[in-house]
């Protein structure tokens, strides 16, 4: 009996480190080719001092180089207050205008708190997200979610990810796994 638990954990713990390496895996994909309406970066934690978390700090910068690269018309933050103030969005807005973005093509949405309110909620700074095509940026393994959620509201939806340290890709690859469950489920 114990044998045959042992190894019943040992498959479930297999299945879940199968799929957390796939969402890395996919999030470290090529940069889709073409030119986007909108670059979008799904918020993350700011830090109790009101500066940006490693992951919303690493995927500001990549959704700046990109649009600076000429993928994009626009740039979309969003995110809402988390634990600590200012709200997400604001903190990677700032980051873009420092970077010398012009403020004119920025958008916030400073409400949301989930992945899935970054998606609906961001289609909202425009009338017509429904003819929009997106590249979303975010973290390699949170990209697959996006994919799904983003889709949901906009035309057409591209992810490229960031490449978090090893030890960091890891763990949230391994919660990644247990957001998109939940996102099945409920």
């Amino acid at each position: 009996m114990f044998v045959m638990l042992f190894f019943g954990q040992l498959g479930a713990f297999a299945i879940w480190a199968t799929a957390a390496w796939y969402l890395d895996a996919y999030g470290r994909r090529p940069l889709p080719c073409g030119d986007f309406d909108a670059i979008i970066v799904p918020g993350c934690a700011v830090r109790w001092d009101g500066l940006p978390s490693g992951a919303l700090a690493r995927r500001t910068r990549h959704g700046i180089a990109l649009f600076k690269s000429g993928r994009a018309k626009r740039l979309v933050f969003t995110g809402g207050v988390g634990t600590h103030p200012p709200a997400e969005a604001e903190v990677a807005a700032e980051m873009a205008r420092q970077a010398g973005v012009d403020p004119a093509c920025i958008f916030v949405e400073t409400q949301s708190s989930t992945t899935a309110q970054n998606a609906a909620w961001s289609a909202k700074v425009t009338h017509d997200a429904h003819l929009w095509s997106i590249l979303v940026v975010s973290d390699g393994y949170h990209c697959w979610r996006c994919l799904k959620l983003f889709s949901r509201h906009f035309g057409a939806v591209a992810t490229v990810g960031s490449s978090p340290p090893p030890r960091a890709r890891i763990r949230g690859a391994m919660r990644e796994v247990i957001s998109i469950l939940r996102m099945w489920i409920f």
